[in-house]
Parts: C-alpha cells; sequence; structure tokens
C-alpha cells in the first residue's frame, strides 16, 4: 500500500470518513510522521488551517452562496484550505480515537432536541 496513488478518482462521488481516516493514517505511517501526531500538535495545525481559511475571506465581505463571483482560482484556493481543515480534523479525531461520523450524528440529534423545529416556526414571518 506503501504506493498507494493519493489522486482523485475522475468520477470519484463520496468518500467516507473512515476512508479518509484510513488514507491519512496510512500517510502519516509511510512517512514516519506518526511521531508528530499528538493531539495537541494536529490541533495546532487545525488552527493554522482554519487561520489560512479564514485569510479567505477576511477582505470580502458578504458572499454569495454558491461563490458565482469568485475565479477558478479563487475556489481552488478555497477548496485545498476547506480540505486541508478536513483532514486535520479528521486525524485529531482519529489519534483521539473518536468516531467522528458517530459524534458529529450525535451532536445533529442532540442540537435537533435543543433547537426543534416548532420553537422556530413561531418565530418565522
Amino acid at each position: 500500500m506503501e504506493n498507494r496513488s493519493y489522486e482523485p478518482e475522475k468520477t470519484a462521488k463520496d468518500v467516507s470518513l473512515q476512508e479518509l481516516r484510513d488514507m491519512l493514517a496510512e500517510f502519516a505511517r509511510v512517512r514516519g510522521w506518526e511521531q508528530y501526531h499528538s493531539p495537541r500538535n494536529l490541533l495546532l495545525a487545525l488552527v493554522g488551517e482554519v487561520g489560512e481559511l479564514s485569510e479567505i475571506f477576511q477582505w470580502k465581505g458578504e458572499v454569495e452562496r454558491g461563490l458565482p463571483n469568485w475565479s477558478a482560482a479563487e475556489r481552488e484556493h478555497l477548496e485545498e484550505e476547506v480540505s486541508d481543515v478536513l483532514l486535520y480534523l479528521v486525524r485529531l479525531a482519529d489519534v483521539c480515537g473518536l468516531d467522528l461520523g458517530h459524534a458529529a450524528l450525535s451532536k445533529l440529534v442532540k442540537n435537533a432536541n435543543k433547537y426543534p423545529v416548532a420553537a422556530f416556526a413561531r418565530a418565522l414571518p
């Protein structure tokens, strides 16, 4: 598996968090990076990537959904930074022994109970 290609398939649709987790673990293992992937180090790297993501939006003001006025280069840059954030988050969860998919679904259920639709339907015009 050491010679695994990390090029995305042109027809790739969905990739699971488990597949990303496994690919990231292998990526780090074959490079000898596991020794550096402590929860603290991964969190700090994640925060740095969130900062880089924030810089993209820093002086743009409000941005329309779908980014219709963005150039291809701007969209590619955003895609790269969002991906960096996702990859560090997946790796952090893995190193901490968390099931990120389960945790996210559990959080959605908690939020649905905390913020029931009925409470917000009354507030809508």
